[in-house]
């Protein structure tokens, strides 16, 4: 379980529009992830930019990076997504999960 100095410091980087939607755009990637130039191209965000958001979210432990030959490929670190999810929805509905669920949309 994640504690809550953790979350708080998660949310925090997803609270800024640029970051949210980094993280939104790595979650759709999945486990392969996307190379920083592609990511960028896709959200008209500038290099020095993008760096800058990169380590306030590595800072907060929600992205993961590798190399792959010259490229160094991002991806969310989804252990750390569930946690939060977890931590938020731990006494959900007086722990009764099914009662916490939703239809989707």
């Amino acid at each position: 379980m994640m504690k809550p100095d953790q979350v708080v410091k998660a949310l925090g980087a997803l609270a800024q529009p640029t970051r949210l939607a980094i993280f939104r755009l790595l979650v759709e990637a999945g486990q392969e992830g996307m190379a920083a130039g592609q990511i960028a191209e896709k959200l008209s965000i500038s290099p020095a930019s993008l760096s800058f958001h990169f380590n306030t979210m590595n800072h907060a432990e929600l992205i993961e990076r590798r190399q792959e030959g010259r490229f160094i490929l991002y991806s969310a670190n989804f252990k750390v997504m569930n946690g939060i999810v977890d931590y938020l929805t731990e006494n959900c509905c007086g722990g009764n999960i099914e009662a916490c669920k939703t239809p989707r949309r």
